[in-house]
């Protein structure tokens, strides 16, 4: 379990994506498990509802232009929402094959949602 919030290593990261069965999650901890980079942002969180907001907005214009989504965001929106005002921080993945961003609970120990 992560103690700090400034860290978080690897083997953390994993077990968060861990207990996220979707195939987004699996995929982002496949990467992860390849070795790919990843980054921790623990110096910044904000709030489910904020992330929602955004993430919200850029899911309907994808949609309403007809650019191709992300995997997973349309999931990872409606997980936001669920949140409501739970604290969220932030963590990017980059893999051979995306980029993931993976939005973590506020201990640390469980994925919130991830694209």
């Amino acid at each position: 379990m992560v103690r700090q919030t400034d860290r978080m290593n690897r083997d953390d990261l994993e077990s968060a994506l861990d207990q996220d069965d979707s195939t987004s999650a699996r995929a982002a901890r496949a990467e992860l498990q390849a070795g790919a980079a990843f980054q921790f942002f623990g110096s910044q969180t904000t709030s489910s509802r904020r992330l929602w907001d955004i993430w919200s907005h850029r899911h309907a214009v994808m949609l309403h232009t007809g650019v191709i989504r992300r995997p997973g965001l349309a999931e990872a929106v409606d997980r936001l929402r669920a949140a409501g005002t739970a604290r969220i921080y932030l963590a990017t993945i980059t893999g051979s094959q995306r980029r993931f961003i993976v939005f973590l609970s506020e201990d640390l120990t469980r994925c919130a949602a991830r694209v």
